[in-house]
């Protein structure tokens, strides 16, 4: 299980990361993606508001999102509710990273264990929402790294935590590898790059 300590750590060892960056190179874009990695901090950020946001209605909700207004800044860029003011510069937006990721984290600390709510990957449990906050984490920072010519290698007690909540048919191997594979940016041994993938977050051996 992925605990809200287990989400935390993720976020922490981030934004240690990407504090390293240099505050002129926000706008290459983000290893693989089509996004800047400016583009893709506020994606981020806004993945783990979103999260939070649907374990936080008194009734969440099981067939849909809340009804946040999302936007697209510019054509093909994410669709967001999150944005950051670039005004206040690449602090700034880690700033909005950490505010966004506090808020799910607590929200993993604070909510029942058998409250479920809707994700389109499955509908989930709090723990659910942490292993996908924590997948999104751990991925965006590689494309970032990437992006911003960082070193990024998370440790392998929380890849693996990942792909036991999330990926649960995914092959042997060294869970960060594995877990790249499975996300569509790497290969592993006889088994090409995915082009095509998604999680189950849903709460499987429990009752619902």
């Amino acid at each position: 299980m992925i605990t809200a300590d287990d989400l935390d750590r993720a976020l922490r060892l981030s934004l240690d990361v990407l504090e390293q960056a240099s505050p002129d190179g926000w706008d290459a874009n983000a290893g693989s993606l089509e996004w800047t990695c400016w583009e893709t901090v506020e994606h981020l950020a806004d993945d783990l508001f979103a999260y939070a946001a649907q374990l936080g209605p008194r009734t969440p909700p099981r067939d849909r999102e809340v009804p946040f207004l999302w936007e697209r800044r510019r054509p093909g860029g994410p669709a967001n509710v999150i944005y950051a003011d670039r005004s206040a510069g690449p602090a700034g937006l880690l700033e909005v990273l950490d505010s966004c990721g506090a808020l799910l984290v607590a929200m993993v600390r604070c909510t029942p264990p058998d409250v479920r709510s809707h994700h389109g990957f499955g509908l989930s449990d709090p723990a659910g929402f942490a292993a996908m906050g924590a997948v999104e984490i751990l991925v965006h920072t590689h494309d970032l790294a990437a992006g911003l010519g960082l070193d990024w290698e998370p440790p392998s007690d929380l890849c693996a935590g990942v792909l036991t909540r999330l990926f649960s048919d995914a092959p042997e191997g060294d869970p960060w590898k594995v877990l790249l594979w499975c996300t569509g940016r790497g290969e592993l041994p006889g088994r090409p790059r995915l082009t095509e993938w998604r999680w189950d977050g849903s709460v499987r051996n429990q009752r619902m």
